[in-house]
């Protein structure tokens, strides 16, 4: 008998219009609530498997490919636009529904491809072919290693399934445990190989730094936790090495973002920092480590995404992306400004919103790991509130720069597409659906 699974993905498959993605973001919701159900976090079949982080990460995918095409209004025409994001749709619901591991892994690169078309077809300058390759050159060299790995572990275990891998796999340790790592932690990606992130979303059209930021990322995030429970990988000073790293990289990344003139790098590097903790939480592997980086995975996964579209909706307004000269949105655009409000408080983990749950659940880790760890995670919250406190300022205070001409009328399918984002925030409201470890 054909599963639910197979039938949502087939769905996402077919969708070209906003109905089918209606129903597939209905039938989302449902598999969201019965993965999180204790009774359907079973294998369904022989090859797709549920748990509740699969079903968050399955739930966060089909939104934001939703919100992505309703913000994309411009290029909703094109059907091989829909097409793609079609397609990428489909492509991380079987990524995150995998109970095979190198199932898993041909997914995770298999959306690499649409995400390139994305870039190279609809981006903004010449210069997209260089983001393009960038990306494709960090990703794929860094995950070979990890190929290896897995093809040699899966044939000393006789299979490929995480449950048997877990069951009947030795632990793995030293460097074995850095080439396994390397291929998420460049995909999320970790200060030092970061440098593909702003180039691909600054030439990226909106739908696709709204998935790169908002769901691509986040497969980076769900690898470390499918690998680090299928090949029993081992905590030691390397991987005490790679927090430390990651930690004093997303510091250095949010300093950076107080340097940056282009809004969409500056969303690109906010989001370089809020990975480290991510990062953190998973390497170190403690139950509210894993429960702080799933937390915040998906806080950041609405709230970046939300962000590259008021970066958009306010270039349509200015024309222009260079922050001195988009000030003054609050005198010529309030409603806009409101929702910049919004946002920039979301992003720097103001109460009640997700973000806030996220980034103190990973103060007990740290500071059990190390006191200095503490002071560095602190730093980088004191720093976040106040690059969003600089962004907001810079965007909407002051005089509207008068050689800057005005833009069309703002559109209810922006403020529906802002409002999709922001309400999943809330639910810090009802944050017993995040009790999975």
């Amino acid at each position: 008998m054909i599963s639910l699974t197979c039938l949502l993905c087939f769905s996402l498959f077919l969708s070209s219009s906003w109905v089918s993605f209606l129903i597939c973001l209905f039938l989302s919701v449902v598999f969201c609530f019965f993965g999180l159900n204790s009774s359907f976090s079973v294998s369904l079949d022989t090859f797709f498997s549920f748990s509740s982080v699969s079903s968050l990460m399955v739930f966060l995918s089909c939104l934001l490919c939703y919100l992505s095409l309703m913000s994309s209004w411009e290029n909703m025409k094109s059907s091989l636009f829909n097409m793609s994001i079609s397609v990428l749709c489909f492509v991380l619901v079987v990524a995150f529904s995998c109970s095979s591991i190198l199932g898993f892994y041909i997914f995770f690169e298999i959306s690499l491809i649409p995400t390139l078309l994305l870039i190279i077809g609809w981006g903004y300058q010449p210069e997209r072919l260089q983001a393009g390759s960038y990306m494709m050159m960090y990703t794929v060299a860094a995950s070979l290693p990890l190929l290896v790995v897995l093809l040699y572990c899966s044939g000393n275990i006789g299979s490929m399934e995480l449950i048997l891998m877990n069951m009947l796999g030795s632990s793995l340790g030293g460097f074995v445990l850095l080439s396994v790592l390397g291929a998420f932690l460049v995909k999320l990606p970790m200060y030092g190989v970061h440098l593909w992130l702003p180039k691909a979303h600054v030439e990226a059209p909106l739908a696709g730094s709204m998935i790169l930021a908002g769901i691509l990322l986040k497969l980076g995030g769900f690898g470390i936790y499918q690998v680090k429970y299928s090949l029993n990988l081992m905590n030691g000073s390397l991987t005490m090495f790679i927090v430390c790293l990651s930690l004093w990289g997303g510091f250095l990344a949010s300093l950076m973002c107080l340097r940056q003139m282009d809004v969409k790098s500056f969303v690109a590097y906010s989001s370089v920092g809020h990975m480290s903790i991510v990062i953190a939480g998973l390497v170190l592997d403690s139950s509210w480590g894993v429960f702080s980086a799933v937390v915040t995975m998906m806080a950041h996964g609405f709230s970046s995404s939300a962000m590259f579209c008021l970066a958009y909706f306010s270039y349509k307004k200015s024309y222009t992306r260079n922050i001195p000269y988009m000030k003054g949105l609050l005198q010529v655009f309030p409603v806009l400004s409101f929702w910049w409000f919004m946002f920039c408080c979301v992003n720097m983990a103001c109460p009640p919103t997700l973000n806030l749950l996220g980034e103190l659940s990973v103060v007990p880790v740290l500071w059990s790991a190390g006191v200095s760890l503490s002071v560095i995670m602190g730093l980088m919250v004191f720093f976040s509130a106040a690059y969003n406190m600089y962004l907001y300022s810079s965007l909407n205070h002051g005089t509207f720069s008068s050689y800057v001409h005005p833009g069309g009328g703002i559109k209810s399918s922006m403020f529906l597409c802002l409002m999709g984002h922001f309400l999943p925030l809330l639910l810090i409201m009802k944050s017993s659906i995040f009790n999975f470890v």
